[in-house]
């Protein structure tokens, strides 16, 4: 091999070894960078901090905060209960035959649907109810679903006297926040498919008892006070539930 050559070999090689050098040290520079942003200094949730009397560092939400979209002003719509209940009122109670335990009374439930009741509430109400209702209650609101075939408490036929007497309210409570063995829906079910399952079940006791005076009207203001969204319910996320068979 010439000695030109050998020349060339060696500037080459030199060359190489500066720029893999420089190439180390930006890459170095750069890590750095990126660990400084990462790691800058932070609060994590519940840590602990001298700066706040309390050592506190999550700080809680100013009195009277309320969530964007979630003022619900409308106690009927949100709660099945009217204006300023009655916290000391007592509902009366028994145990049925299969051991549910059952209301006799209802106070501060709703008589009436706070938002206008159509076919297309009612429709909906169908498509709710075979979702998460028809499990336990039975597709006829017998109390005779597959769960309970299987094996899982029967829960109160909708056909008795006391259910077709109590108040729509009263429907809408329990699906809310559950009633003895039958777990809350208050998550999985949006408050207008409540009151749509609500006036499903309405329609199976008319369709029992055509001639029974079983309000299925709604409160006067119910087309001002209604959410804006409660006469076309939008579809919740698609969790369907099969809990243990429900009490009323």
């Amino acid at each position: 091999m010439s000695l030109n050559k050998r020349n060339e070999r060696r500037i080459a090689l030199r060359a190489a070894l500066i720029l893999t050098a420089v190439c180390g040290l930006l890459l170095t520079e750069a890590c750095g960078v990126r660990s400084d942003m990462q790691d800058q200094p932070r609060y994590d949730a519940y840590e602990k901090s001298d700066f706040f009397s309390d050592g506190r560092s999550s700080r809680d939400y100013p009195e009277g905060t309320v969530a964007r979209g979630h003022l619900e002003e409308n106690k009927a719509f949100y709660t099945g209960k009217i204006d300023n209940p009655d916290p000391n009122a007592q509902a009366a109670t028994s145990t049925d035959a299969n051991g549910n335990t059952v209301v006799a009374s209802f106070p501060n439930a709703v008589t009436e649907f706070p938002l206008p009741v159509t076919k297309e509430l009612i429709d909906r109400g169908e498509e709710r109810y075979k979702i998460y209702c028809i499990v336990c209650h039975g597709q006829f609101g017998e109390g005779d679903g597959m769960v309970v075939r299987r094996g899982f408490p029967k829960p109160p036929t909708f056909h008795d006297d006391r259910l077709r007497n109590a108040p729509v309210g009263h429907f809408f409570d329990v699906i809310t926040n559950g009633w003895g063995k039958m777990n809350s829906y208050g998550y999985q079910v949006q408050a207008a498919d409540r009151w749509a399952i609500v006036a499903y079940i309405r329609t199976l006791q008319l369709s029992r008892n055509p001639d029974a005076n079983l309000q299925m009207t709604s409160s006067a203001n119910s087309n001002t006070a209604s959410p804006a969204n409660a006469a076309k319910p939008t579809a919740p996320a698609a969790n369907a539930a099969t809990t243990k068979g429900g009490a009323k």
